[in-house]
């Protein structure tokens, strides 16, 4: 698809900051450069009123799956999955600048060829895609808004878990992880009381222990560093018979 138009037009959900320290030449060339080649479009509604993306159409050769993130922050996980998984294409969100930069850095280096970004808001493009289209979504460590006032810009709440649901294929999980105590309660009370996704931990375990499958982010690092326990939550998108 080609570049992403800038969705000035449409309505911002985005808190928190857009950039950080100024970024080095190499950077700002692959922002420059290869971002428009991997930028994910969010076109108007066409003739049909039809403002649907396909995300397998995304990609140049139709993949055995999509898998979605959102939020990847310098996008260690996302780049490492899309090395793990050639076959599988990998649709990530992140409108912090530096992390989108350093993305495109392993992307360029590792010469990954199935990963395509949305440098803003998931919640732009959530609504947009075609129902039963994601595989699996990774919500990890998100920004946990600690304050009770901002506890509505947290990313897991029911508006954005019934795109979710919508965009979700039926047993296609949902993967959400963080360190923070409040927003693990959170989530965990948000997606239980979700009739479409279901908890699939078993034991203590299931929820303690990272995926084997899943990569560590360096939020996850830095919270182990700290001595914080970080929980790990698979939810289960509920069969739509």
């Amino acid at each position: 698809m080609t570049a992403s138009k800038k969705p000035s037009d449409r309505k911002r959900v985005l808190y928190g900051r857009r950039q950080g320290r100024p970024l080095r030449p190499l950077r700002k060339r692959l922002l420059r450069d290869l971002l428009p080649k991997l930028s994910l479009d969010l076109p108007d509604a066409d003739q049909s009123g039809d403002p649907h993306i396909e995300p397998s159409g995304c990609f140049p050769n139709a993949p055995d799956a999509v898998w979605f993130e959102v939020g990847f922050g310098g996008g260690e996980h996302l780049a490492r999955q899309a090395i793990n998984h050639p076959d599988i294409g990998f649709i990530g969100c992140e409108p912090f600048i530096n992390g989108v930069a350093s993305l495109l850095a392993k992307i360029d280096g590792e010469k990954i060829e199935n990963i395509r970004i949305l440098m803003d808001d998931a919640r732009l493009v959530l609504g947009r895609l075609t129902q039963a289209s994601l595989d699996r979504v990774f919500v990890l460590f998100p920004d946990p808004w600690p304050k009770t006032r901002h506890a509505r810009r947290r990313f897991i709440g029911p508006q954005t878990l019934d795109s979710l649901a919508h965009a979700m294929k039926d047993g296609a999980q949902l993967r959400v992880a963080s360190d923070d105590r409040g927003y693990q309660r959170w989530a965990l009370s948000a997606l239980l009381a979700h009739p479409d996704f279901q908890w699939m931990a078993q034991t203590a375990d299931d929820w303690r222990i990272r995926p084997s499958d899943q990569p560590p982010t360096r939020y996850e690092e830095k919270a182990r560093a700290r001595g914080a326990a970080p929980a790990f939550l698979i939810f289960e998108r509920c069969s739509r018979d």
